[in-house]
This record gives structure tokens, C-alpha cells and sequence, in this order.
């Protein structure tokens, strides 16, 4: 049986370099090569390839931000010039990982171990994969999100407000809402504090996007976003608010 692999990397020499290697692996079948992840969104959908090898660092969208979005199971490859992504994808064993630059031998023991699942029937690790998005300290910058089989990107500086929804929560922003499979508390956790404030259990506010703040019943109030955006405040939320904002 042949596997097909897509190779999504932004440095045309680094896709040359897998696709050599690939080479005698006869049982790989490499449908597509993808300089970024809008490119790779669209490839995966068409060509439904149980394998990727992945860049991590890529410019507009992050290989994780890529991982994070689609919904097809594929085993994955990270190709990386970071060993701190490469290091935590080995303590979670989510998936193999090649540090640049790699040699032949190392790419081929990596590909035998990808190999080894696929042809075990061995699930996706997606996660493991985002395991390691929320153990990962940094914070965010912009947020990546699937619209059909496009990619949308959402500035920070964009986005109104996050709402709960059971095990997803909803992005508010200039370019619409979306869904996204995240928590609250990530949100809470890797979004910038001085910009965005948890307000109610069931929102995360732009503090930048409050126009006004309005009494709603005793001890909660009402953020106003826009005449037809406001949300309920809570009691901690309040005060939270009137430390950032300084009011």
C-alpha cells in the first residue's frame, strides 16, 4: 500500500531535500509540496494525504497553528530548525521530528517510525500535539482560524471579545465570528493581560473594544462593545476591569 505525503515548508531547498530523500521510500507517494499554510490548507483537502512533513517555523502561519485547525487524521513529520519544538514533540512522543539539518539516515529512521503506525492503523496525534500548544508559555499574537477550506488570520488587535461555547468557544472579531476547539482558559492563559480581560465565566474581553460601561442589576454591569454587542459583566469581572482600565 502507498501513503500519500505532502511536504509544507517555505524554504524551496528544504522541500527539495525531503523529496530526495523520499526517493527510495516506495512506499510514500509525495502528492504536493506547500510554501505555507494557506497553501497546505487547501493541498490537504484536495489530496487527503495520511502524512505530512511539516516545517514549524513558517512566516503568516506556524506549522502548530496549521495542526490546530484541520480536521483530517495525519501522521506528522516536524522539520525544524528549533530544538525546543523538536524536544518537546520527543518527551510527548506526538510525533517524529527532524532537526535541521538532518541527514539521510536520520530522515529514514524517522520515516520507518511513521511508517510503523501507519501501517499499525495507529490513531493521529493531535492530542498530544495540542498537549504541546498548551504547555507552550509564549503568548499568542494573532490567532489562525478555518474558514471552509481557507485559512483566516486574526490580529489581536481585531478581535472584540471570546465567548464560551461547551468545549469551543466563539471568536468575535471585524471578520465575523468562528469557532475554534480551544478553551477559556487557554485564552486566558495565552492572551496578553493588558489587553484582555476574562470578565464573566463565558467571556473574554478586548479591553480596547469597550466603549462603555452600564449598570445592569446589583453588583453586574454591562460591557458595551458596539449598541448591539454588550455583555454581561460579573462582580470579579468588574473589578478586574477597574484595574486595567483605571477607572
Amino acid at each position: 500500500m502507498k501513503y500519500k505525503a505532502l511536504i509544507i515548508d517555505d524554504e524551496p531547498p528544504a522541500r527539495s531535500i525531503v523529496k530526495a530523500y523520499l526517493k527510495k521510500h516506495q512506499e510514500i507517494d509525495v502528492v504536493g509540496e506547500c510554501a505555507n499554510g494557506f497553501e497546505a490548507i487547501k493541498a490537504i483537502k484536495e489530496k487527503q494525504p495520511q502524512l505530512l512533513f511539516l516545517d514549524i517555523q513558517m512566516p503568516k502561519v506556524t506549522g502548530l497553528e496549521l495542526l490546530e485547525v484541520i480536521d483530517e487524521p495525519v501522521q506528522v513529520v516536524f522539520t525544524t530548525a528549533y530544538d525546543q519544538y523538536a524536544l518537546k514533540a520527543f518527551e510527548l512522543n506526538a510525533v517524529d521530528y527532524l532537526l535541521k539539518p538532518f541527514d539521510e539516515s536520520r530522515f529514514d529512521g524517522a520515516v520507518e517510525k511513521v511508517l510503523g503506525k501507519l501501517q499499525s492503523g495507529q490513531s493521529s496525534n493531535n492530542t498530544n500535539i495540542e498537549q504541546m500548544q498548551n504547555e507552550n508559555t509564549e503568548l499568542l499574537e494573532r490567532i489562525v482560524v478555518k474558514k471552509g477550506t481557507k485559512l483566516e488570520v486574526i490580529d489581536l488587535n481585531h478581535l472584540w471579545y471570546i465567548e464560551a461555547q461547551d468545549d469551543y468557544v466563539m471568536l468575535y472579531s471585524e471578520k465575523g465570528h468562528h469557532l475554534k476547539s480551544k478553551t477559556m482558559k487557554y485564552f486566558e492563559e495565552h492572551l496578553p493581560a493588558d489587553q484582555f480581560v476574562r470578565i464573566h465565566r463565558s467571556y473574554i474581553i478586548n479591553v480596547d473594544k469597550i466603549k462603555a460601561l452600564e449598570p445592569y442589576d446589583k453588583d453586574t454591569y454591562l460591557a458595551i462593545i458596539h449598541p448591539d454587542c454588550k455583555l454581561k459583566v460579573s462582580r470579579t469581572g468588574y473589578k478586574k476591569l477597574k484595574e486595567k482600565m483605571d477607572f
